[in-house]
């Protein structure tokens, strides 16, 4: 208990006051009605959903396990990252899914399916299918998270990383229950200033601390073997250490990450945030800033990388004791395993006493002094473990008082990511299962009550699941790569082809949720650009099979679905049902996204790299980043912003009746 002062636990415990405070504070105007509960009865403010967005994807697991690869790699550890970390969905979501989902007037993904393909069998079938996987999805998501926080707490509490995460998810599933997606918002938004002024701590920290760049650039090579670290640019090899040798093909991967991005952004966009905007505007006014302030993340994320890499050349001078202190623990505990090596070391540092002498004795002569805490950051393979860099940086450089504070930054951006997740996941079983098939007569009491139960079932599976893993890289790879290349290829589809039906996505999505498991289960090690390779070009073929061999869907949904979403893509049919002046103007509106989505891409990731260069004082890389910057910027602007709909006149402010009389005599209804 020695790592935190009485300001600390004081400053901590304020926080999960103010938290539990504004979930009761809330909770009677969430339980107003199942729209307020999970759309916060859509009168939200974009600057608010957009904030708490940010929050939602700034999680402590993810931020460990990115920091882990700018520790490693410099910059260019955000390529690795481009298989979710750097959200490049959220472009695609920016410039048309997010408007194509709120356009529907649904309350969540998997009703949605419903408004697509109708409420026949296919349609219904479908739907539960998008419920069942998208809760399945989020349980997997919950257990990353679970796992990287407790491996974050149990470096500053005499807790197992088991314990602490316990403690946390307990305090968050309490007021993410009572308070409903009011909570999940507000709750960010107050969450996002701690985080804003922790970032601005660590940051103001790793400037001061390089007063040599070529002193620092010669360290980075030492520390981490690797002699482009301070380089941006993207290359076909690179030098990684055990365990992680798997990335030195940085092109290869970054390539099909990206592809895996692509595929994945064009059919997102089922998120609360767009069902519950006000209007169209708002979906990307709230995604723009939702990008924005994403993009603080990354120096933080360096400013980490920076500070850690010379805190490991102070502790471990000599690396090569790792690998003899690693071998000494295996050869005392013979059930020493990947996926449990962190609860070892943390019971070896709480009950030395319940271990051999000669082990103990061991470790104090290999580490040195301070052993207990340098022991934290040996990884299985007896070398640096990166994605414990982070916690270390606060344990050893952050004086006490300030340690509090930046305990607390972490801790928000994982409470912020949890209850979103678990409010979604709830919305998925209470909106499109429970009331819609098993009890559709149900009160809004009956309705609440349902949610905070299934809230709790959830919250304890994922945690069971958490401690199944060895890493968090590990899950992270793949829910993205396995389990998300199951996935996103029926998603893809639902926009872009007028034949594709419920029968499709339903067979689609059950033989990649299938095959995602069996290659878990048989080949957990499977590379993951072949886990998404082998996986997608599976769902792929069970997509187009299932489309064909199962009757279109009906005209009439169809017509409805189209003439409310106007999508891009293949719809021949009807769009030749269109009036001329209708067709010229969604043709515009089409065109216009997709010259704006390459800008919208260079833009996003130019923006996350430039702040990084400044930092690390690469200023021939920052120049060339920042052209790429303002011509994206530019571009962005011209196809994008300026053609945003004032409030009020976009088309779907109409309503549904008014959006279907744009079909040529006679009337399509």
């Amino acid at each position: 208990m020695h790592f935190l002062n009485s300001v600390d636990y004081t400053v901590i415990v304020l926080y999960f006051l103010v938290l539990v405070g504004l979930g009761v504070y809330l909770q009677r105007r969430a339980s107003q009605s199942l729209q307020d509960y999970y759309l916060g009865g859509k009168t939200l403010p974009w600057w608010a959903m957009g904030i708490s967005g940010m929050a939602s994807y700034l999680d402590v697991t993810g931020t460990m396990l990115i920091v882990s690869f700018l520790f490693l790699l410099g910059p260019r550890g955000l390529f690795i990252e481009f298989r979710g970390g750097v959200c490049l969905l959220l472009s695609f979501i920016m410039v048309w899914t997010g408007k194509y989902h709120y356009r529907s007037r649904c309350m969540t993904g998997a009703e949605w399916m419903e408004y697509r393909f109708g409420s026949n069998w296919g349609g219904q079938f479908a739907r539960v299918v998008s419920a069942c996987a998208n809760i399945i999805g989020t349980i997997g998501a919950l257990a990353y998270l679970v796992k990287g926080i407790g491996l974050f707490l149990s470096m500053f509490l005499p807790f197992s990383p088991l314990v602490c995460s316990l403690i946390l998810v307990g305090v968050a599933t309490i007021y993410t229950i009572i308070s409903g997606f009011y909570g999940v918002v507000f709750t960010d938004v107050f969450q996002s200033g701690i985080i804003i002024l922790g970032i601005a701590v660590i940051v103001l920290m790793a400037i001061a601390k390089i007063t040599d760049v070529p002193a620092f650039i010669v360290l980075t090579e030492k520390v981490t073997g690797n002699s482009q670290w301070m380089s941006s640019a993207l290359h076909w090899q690179t030098e990684m250490p055990r365990g992680y040798e798997v990335y030195q093909h940085l092109m290869l991967f970054t390539f099909f990450y990206f592809l895996r991005s692509v595929v994945g952004g064009v059919g997102e966009g089922a998120d609360q945030k767009f069902f519950g905007a006000r209007n169209e505007r708002e979906c990307g006014s709230l995604t723009f800033l939702w990008i924005s302030l994403l993009m603080l993340r990354w120096p933080m994320m360096i400013s980490f990388a920076v500070l850690g890499i010379y805190l490991v050349n102070d502790l471990f001078p000599d690396q090569a004791v790792m690998l003899q202190a690693a071998d000494l623990i295996k050869s005392f505990v013979a059930t020493a395993s990947p996926e449990r090596w962190q609860d070892l070391l943390s019971h070896i540092l709480h009950r030395p006493d319940a271990y051999p002498p000669e082990l103990i004795e061991g470790l104090q002569a290999l580490l040195g002094g301070n052993w207990q805490n340098k022991l934290h950051l040996l990884s299985y393979q007896g070398t640096v473990n990166p994605e414990r860099v982070l916690p270390a940086v606060i344990l050893f450089n952050i004086p006490m008082g300030i340690r509090g504070l930046l305990l607390m930054t972490m801790i928000a951006a994982c409470m912020s990511s949890f209850d979103t997740h678990v409010n979604r996941a709830s919305s998925y079983f209470v909106r499109d299962i429970y009331q819609r098939y098993l009890r559709p007569g149900s009160s809004n009491r009956e309705l609440i009550f349902a949610s905070y139960f299934f809230t709790l079932f959830i919250v304890i599976v994922s945690y069971l699941m958490a401690y199944t893993v060895k890493s968090i890289n590990d899950i992270w790879g793949w829910i993205i790569m396995g389990l998300g290349a199951g996935l996103i290829i029926p998603g893809m589809f639902k926009f872009y082809w007028w034949r594709f039906n419920g029968g499709g996505f339903a067979v689609g999505t059950i033989v990649g949720l299938l095959g995602a498991f069996i290659q878990r289960s048989f080949w957990p090690e499977l590379v993951e650009w072949k886990q998404f390779t082998i996986l997608s070009i599976l769902s792929l073929l069970a997509t187009i099979i299932g489309t064909l061999m199962t009757r279109p869907t009906e005209e009439k949904v169809l017509l409805h679905y189209y003439a409310t979403t106007r999508p891009l893509g293949f719809w021949g049919p009807l769009k030749r049902k269109l009036k001329p002046d209708v067709r010229t103007a969604m043709e515009r509106e089409h065109k216009n996204d997709l010259i704006a989505l390459p800008f919208a891409l260079g833009w996003q990731v130019s923006l996350f790299f430039l702040p990084m260069q400044l930092i690390i004082r690469s200023f021939s890389s920052f120049r060339i980043t920042l052209i790429i910057f303002i011509v994206c910027s530019a571009g962005l602007y011209w196809f994008w912003y300026r053609n945003l709909p004032k409030k009020g006149k976009a088309f779907s402010d109409a309503g549904p009746q008014a959006a279907e009389n744009i079909f040529l005599s006679p009337s399509p209804r």
